[in-house]
């Protein structure tokens, strides 16, 4: 089974609001400045080769952003055999982010949550986020932490190292949480992660643009004995599925005819092919929520 674990989908780039400097072409060697072409039927023509595709919503107040929840679910209800939602909630306003975590679970039948430090402009462990957590620990829904810390000059790149998620994963033991684009440009704080929590897993995606950089990494987590961590992921539309898993089958190609150590094509056969459905608890039918504190009484600190 291949899963692609991070894609994205918008209509217009007026959905990015300040975040454009993410989506822009430039990522992909181009100087016209406007995001990529997202739009559903290219998604879907991108996402063949996959056999399920996460689909990302997007919300920052901080960069009044939005791809809605709402948007994203209609979407995956279109293609339901091979997409699955994650809804994207933003921290900074908790109360609102727990009920639209339950709305996009129970009423929109979204399976995961997403958030981006970076750009929605929170430290991952502020008490605030943390009364988040709970909530998506309770719904037994993933959690995927988006790393870009290059979406727009005001995004806070302090807020994007993987260390900071440390603590999230000590308090909350029995969450499924998912670094994405392996945590770039700290992959080594991600290894880290990877090696002391069972929890933790990390997406590849957006490495194909830094192959050099893809190479150490993987190479690193090979060495460190964290690659059944990694998953799939082609970061649509900056790459294709098909484009990605190219681009990490080729990998070794900067080891010909030179001393430089290989990563073992069975170990990234793995990456493409692993199960992430089944190690995030990702079921065709979601699972009730665990019965806990009412969090709807928790302290708004808007």
């Amino acid at each position: 089974m291949i899963v692609d674990c991070h894609t994205h989908i918008w209509e217009t780039s007026e959905q990015l609001g300040r975040a454009g400097g993410s989506f822009s072409d430039r990522q992909r060697g181009q100087r016209s400045g406007q995001p990529p072409n997202a739009a559903p039927r290219d998604h879907r023509l991108a996402s063949e080769p996959s056999d399920k595709t996460f689909v990302l919503a997007l919300r920052s107040y901080y960069l009044e952003a939005e791809v809605s929840n709402d948007y994203v679910a209609d979407y995956v209800r279109q293609n339901k055999e091979s997409m699955i939602g994650f809804a994207c909630i933003d921290p900074t306003r908790p109360r609102e982010a727990i009920q639209e975590l339950r709305r996009a679970k129970e009423e929109l039948g979204l399976h995961g949550a997403m958030v981006w430090p970076a750009a929605q402009d929170f430290h991952p462990a502020a008490t605030s986020a943390m009364r988040v957590y709970t909530e998506v620990s309770r719904l037994r829904m993933p959690l995927i932490f988006h790393e870009d810390s290059q979406a727009a000059p005001p995004s806070k790149m302090e807020y994007a190292r993987p260390a900071l998620i440390d603590e999230v994963a000590r308090e909350f033991s029995d969450l499924k949480i998912i670094i994405s684009q392996f945590g770039y440009p700290w992959t080594e704080e991600t290894i880290v992660l990877l090696a002391k929590h069972r929890n933790i897993f990390t997406d590849i995606s957006g490495l194909a643009r830094h192959p050099w950089h893809a190479y150490n990494a993987l190479l690193s987590a090979y060495q460190a004995g964290v690659m059944d961590g990694l998953l799939f992921g082609s970061n649509f539309p900056f790459s294709t599925a098909a484009e990605s898993i190219e681009s990490l089958y080729s990998i070794n190609q900067f080891c010909h005819g030179t001393n430089l150590p290989t990563i073992p094509r069975e170990q990234l056969r793995q990456i493409v092919e692993r199960d992430a459905l089944a190690l995030l608890g990702i079921e065709n039918t979601p699972r009730p929520p665990v019965l806990s504190q009412d969090t709807s009484l928790i302290r708004s600190e808007e």
